[in-house]
């Protein structure tokens, strides 16, 4: 983060010294463009420039929210097959089963995906439930194939719930880049900075401008703030997956 912002304060300092060597030793004379069509190229480059930024920063964090809530839902119809399928199994097996999944269903909803919310980190606990549901999924030597078969189904649903809590909590972990942020901030100033500058003579209409585009752009920023955060705010994945499948629990 530091190399980058060093890096483009750098080339923005060589620009400006290009800029002043120019006028320095190559003065303008009559034939050169006017210097009002060079600021608004330039104002419009730098709206394209960012429009292009806010778009890619909008899609990452969108995919990023919507993987997140792919993952808690995948997790909670895991947890929900795993104890259907204890129906197949002995009265003692079913119940050992159920149990360490509803224990591991109601540790997700009540500490997990709350301590999400606050921003944070899962604790190891989580996992360690998660094992005494693979424990749980045992079977006697002499059991009958269907018994067999349902634990084989078992297993395969855990391995499942394991691959969407991994996603889960890495979904957590990431977020934007600093660089992109840096970037959002930065041009977003820059892009309401050349509205004051070039182009708009009339007063009314120049504040009406300046006004929607910097309430325009302040809205894009947080809403990607806030789907930058997929377990935080009011746009929060939540437990509901897992209350539809395990009501009450």
């Amino acid at each position: 983060m530091t190399e980058t912002i060093g890096l483009v304060l750098g080339m923005s300092l060589l620009a400006a010294a290009g800029v002043l060597l120019r006028h320095r030793y190559w003065p303008n004379d009559d034939d050169c463009e006017p210097r009002e069509d060079v600021a608004e190229y330039i104002a419009m480059m730098v709206g394209v420039l960012y429009a292009l930024l806010l778009g890619l920063s909008l899609v990452s964090v969108w995919e990023s929210r919507s993987s997140a809530e792919e993952h808690v839902q995948i997790e909670a119809g895991a947890a929900h097959e795993i104890y259907q399928l204890a129906d197949s199994l002995p009265a003692a097996e079913a119940l050992r089963l159920r149990d360490s999944v509803t224990r591991y269903v109601r540790h997700t909803m009540r500490v997990e995906l709350p301590a999400l919310a606050e921003g944070h980190p899962p604790a190891q606990e989580g996992w360690h439930l998660l094992r005494n549901v693979r424990s749980a999924n045992q079977v006697s030597p002499d059991a009958k194939p269907i018994e067999q078969a349902t634990a084989q189904e078992v297993l395969a649903q855990l391995l499942v719930l394991d691959d969407a809590r991994r996603g889960r909590e890495a979904d957590a972990r990431d977020g934007l880049s600093p660089v992109l942020w840096f970037g959002l901030l930065s041009g977003g100033l820059l892009t309401i900075a050349f509205m004051f500058m070039f182009g708009i003579q009339r007063s009314a209409s120049h504040v009406v401008m300046v006004m929607g585009l910097t309430g325009l752009i302040t809205l894009t920023v947080l809403l990607i703030y806030q789907l930058d955060q997929p377990f935080e705010g009011p746009m929060a994945v939540d437990s509901s997956a897992f209350a539809r499948y395990f009501p009450g629990t």
